[in-house]
């Protein structure tokens, strides 16, 4: 287990990028490794690495010594600062990264951003606007970097695809990378469901702003219990939520998309020796190939 000056660091991180169902892996290990006290990401190599090692090992203060110690924290992805900071201060540490359709990826991504009044642009123009939605869509480059960096066998790479088609399958491929036992997917908690799905829009984007900006301030300040609750609370939803539905890509948006990440894409199959030839194709191509099939 990797040290420095006696103290204990993680064992492996989960870095992302977002929405690729690494809250869903976080609840279904809990109990089974060490992970960070009340919170799932301690954003400690992007965001918080002036706090120092004590502030962020405390995290992990109650963790069983005798299991893996790790977190996941999916914005450290595309943060060449977090990857340098980790291989310094861990530099045997096991990496898993895990990849999503990309549309339907940063479609998530910008719900998200959407429901936390982060952003009030369409999809198209956010990826336009918002360098976090390109940076994290930018698959076989970083993956490239973390494998630079740490090798390429302390680098697992999931597929969101796997997850749906096997999840106790996906689950062991993690359980083995870690090194423990394999955990059952039926007796998690969250099971088969979706964690923290964003359905809706706000109501109002000056309620969901204060919302957001209340459970940053209660986080900063380590009341994470806290903001738990609050994030499960009707207050919450009052504030964030009770908006229209978000609707699906449209075809044109799709298209342009897949247009825009298809290098990454390629460089992903380089890497890793997966076909993801569907991540590529247009949904309205994809579409009337399946209706000439069925005429034929």
């Amino acid at each position: 287990m990797p040290t420095i000056s006696g103290r204990r660091l993680p064992d492996f991180i989960g870095v992302g990028p977002p929405r690729t169902a690494t809250t869903w892996l976080h609840e279904v290990l809990a109990g089974h490794v060490g992970l960070p006290l009340d919170r799932k990401e301690t954003d400690f190599f992007s965001r918080r690495y002036q706090m120092g090692l004590d502030w962020y090992l405390d995290y992990f203060r109650l963790s069983d010594p005798s299991l893996p110690m790790g977190e996941f924290s999916p914005m450290y992805f595309m943060s060449d600062d977090a990857r340098a900071q980790i291989a310094y201060d861990i530099p045997g540490c096991r990496i898993i990264c895990s990849f999503r359709d990309p549309v339907a990826r940063v479609h998530s991504q910008w719900r998200l951003m959407v429901r936390n009044a982060w952003t009030k642009v369409e999809l198209a123009e956010a990826v336009e606007k918002h360098p976090e939605l390109r940076e994290s869509s930018r698959y076989g480059h970083y993956l490239g970097e973390w494998i630079r960096t740490f090798g390429v066998d302390n680098v697992l790479v999931l597929f969101h695809e796997d997850l749906e088609r096997d999840a106790q399958a996906f689950v062991d491929s993690v359980c083995r990378f870690i090194g423990i036992a394999s955990v059952r997917v039926a007796d998690s908690p969250v099971a088969l469901a979706r964690v923290h799905p964003v359905a809706v829009r706000p109501k109002s984007r000056r309620l969901a702003r204060h919302a957001r900006n209340l459970m940053a301030f209660l986080n900063d300040r380590r009341y994470h219990r806290l903001a738990a609750q609050f994030r499960q609370s009707a207050l919450w939803r009052f504030a964030a939520e009770r908006g229209e539905p978000f609707a699906p890509v449209d075809d044109a948006t799709d298209a342009a998309l897949r247009d825009r990440f298809r290098l990454e894409v390629e460089e992903l199959e380089r890497l890793t020796g997966r076909d993801l030839s569907a991540w590529k194709i247009p949904r309205a191509k994809r579409s009337h190939a399946s209706e000439r099939s069925a005429v034929a």
